[in-house]
């Protein structure tokens, strides 16, 4: 079932932008998100110590933010182990999450532009996409900002990036995406955003955080764009 609040959502968005891990694909459903934190705590190790045990225990994405603190080399090595880590991961991802392709193709057809704005690297991106035959519905990818984690979400770079690429005002776009971060991002763009509750109690957290509507389901999404058609 559509509910109001997302077809409100819907209705005033102009471009659609979805986070990649999570509304479009399990990116690290063949190998374990730990596993890659671990090897980034392992590069590290090379530079400082001190760092590397900063790191342990904490997912990649924190290791990553951590990783500057290690001075410049520490943070490319890093970086590129990870971009290694994640092409490597959505070799092994499988099919894209249910209702993805659908909501990809829903906003096409509605006449909305596309773009996918993820804390992933583009690289990882580009390569599922197009190992999936998805390149077609996307019109923007705007990925990690490579060696400035300090400006990946919640920070509201890539959103703006993406406004800005496709020529849409923010208040005009809406991020879907399943973290808390997306939702902060979004708040912090001026965008609009839509919780994907992929998980038990995110319904509650993603609500918390501001989404304009929260679903449980990518097919949702994509009934709303359907009912919807974009101006």
């Amino acid at each position: 079932m559509v509910s109001r609040q997302l077809l409100e959502a819907v209705q005033a968005t102009e471009s659609v932008f979805f986070d990649f891990d999570g509304p479009i694909c399990d990116v690290f459903s063949g190998i374990p998100a730990s596993e890659v934190a671990r090897n980034l705590v392992e590069t590290m190790r090379e530079f400082s110590h001190e760092v590397s045990k900063e790191m342990e225990g904490k997912d990649f994405m924190d290791a990553l933010r951590l990783s500057p603190q290690g001075g410049e080399r520490a943070l490319r090595a890093v970086e590129e182990r990870l971009i290694e880590s994640e092409l490597a991961a959505v070799k092994a991802a499988g099919e894209p999450t249910p209702g993805a392709v659908a909501s990809l193709e829903a906003a096409r057809t509605s006449g909305r532009t596309v773009a996918i704005v993820s804390n992933n690297s583009a690289e990882c991106v580009q390569k599922y996409l197009a190992e999936h035959h998805l390149s077609s519905l996307v019109q923007e990818i705007s990925g990690r900002p490579i060696y400035k984690p300090h400006l990946m979400k919640p920070a509201p770079y890539s959103l703006l990036r993406s406004s800005g690429l496709l020529g849409v005002a923010p208040e005009r776009c809406t991020l879907v995406g399943d973290s808390v971060s997306d939702v902060e991002a979004a708040v912090a763009a001026g965008a609009r955003s839509i919780g994907f509750a992929n998980r038990e109690g995110k319904d509650v957290s993603l609500a918390d955080a501001g989404a304009d509507a929260v679903i449980g389901s990518m097919d949702a999404l994509a009934e709303a764009l359907a009912k919807c058609p974009g101006r």
